[in-house]
């Protein structure tokens, strides 16, 4: 960027900073600069200047600038061989007599926090009784969606396959042509919350915590906070589920051990 377009893309984002409920200052900048140019074209601005005037005047820009920068890729069951991992987990937790918590952050539209439901409904060795699930977002938007727990197959989304992994998905999702309802016993096992991992900091202590696929979009130097803020959220002896292409820092590498250190679960030591 030349140093012209450099101010007004920090224009920008202390706009965003200023007016929207999110901190830019934490994700690394190629990942804004993404997600900023497509709400550009999308709404036929051909400047960070003025784009920056429609976020100001502009209620409806604000959010959907909002749902741009904080929706996530998610599916049911992304990523089937971590769920045969987790499997395992809520076997032996469940096993133990104890409940058994479980923490999904960011939890997107729902799809993940419902398939630990899902998969510890469908395990007869899991006792789903002492299973709970938080699925938080900073998205309320998102969060509704998930409260809603309403689906649809598209162009780039076939929710049949996603469900492929339950021994029998009709049991939890009443289906209508190409649209999916998440049934309530399902329903039942989940709550959702406002969360922000970078603002609101730690909740209890959870037993399971899935973070994935949000480490890859925060800036290097905000990385070790919001580790301290997932690390502060498990138990003792806590599992920590990161994306596939993401790892525990070098320097924390002591105090997890691989459960699975492929799939990208640990235990915490």
């Amino acid at each position: 960027m030349s140093g012209e377009t450099e101010t007004a893309f920090e224009g920008v984002l202390r706009q965003i900073d200023d007016t929207v409920p999110f901190e830019p200052g934490y994700y690394n900048e190629s990942y804004l600069d993404r997600r900023i140019t497509a709400r550009m074209r999308r709404r036929d601005t051909e400047s960070h200047e003025e784009y920056e005037r429609l976020l100001r005047e502009d209620d409806d820009e604000r959010e959907a600038l909002m749902d741009a920068l904080t929706i996530n890729v998610t599916e049911f069951f992304r990523n089937p061989e971590m769920w045969e991992v987790l499997r395992g987990v809520l076997r032996e937790r469940t096993g133990e007599q104890r409940r058994v918590r479980v923490w999904s952050a960011p939890s997107a539209d729902g799809r993940e926090p419902y398939s630990v439901a899902m998969l510890a409904c469908d395990d007869p060795e899991i006792d789903e009784s002492r299973v709970e699930v938080l699925g938080s977002d900073i998205s309320e938007e998102a969060l509704d969606n998930a409260r809603e727990g309403v689906y649809h197959t598209t162009r780039t989304t076939d929710i049949a396959a996603e469900l492929e992994p339950l021994s029998d998905p009709d049991r939890y999702v009443e289906r209508d042509g190409e649209t999916f309802q998440v049934r309530s016993e399902v329903q039942r096992l989940v709550d959702f919350e406002t969360h922000d991992l970078i603002r609101d900091g730690a909740r209890d202590p959870f037993d399971v915590v899935l973070c994935r696929n949000l480490l890859i979009y925060i800036d290097v130097d905000h990385k070790g906070a919001l580790f301290d803020t997932l690390e502060a959220s498990l138990a003792d002896d806590g599992v920590l589920v990161l994306g596939m292409t993401e790892s525990v820092p070098p320097d924390r590498s002591d105090r997890y051990d691989p459960i699975d250190k492929r799939r990208r679960v640990f235990r915490r030591v």
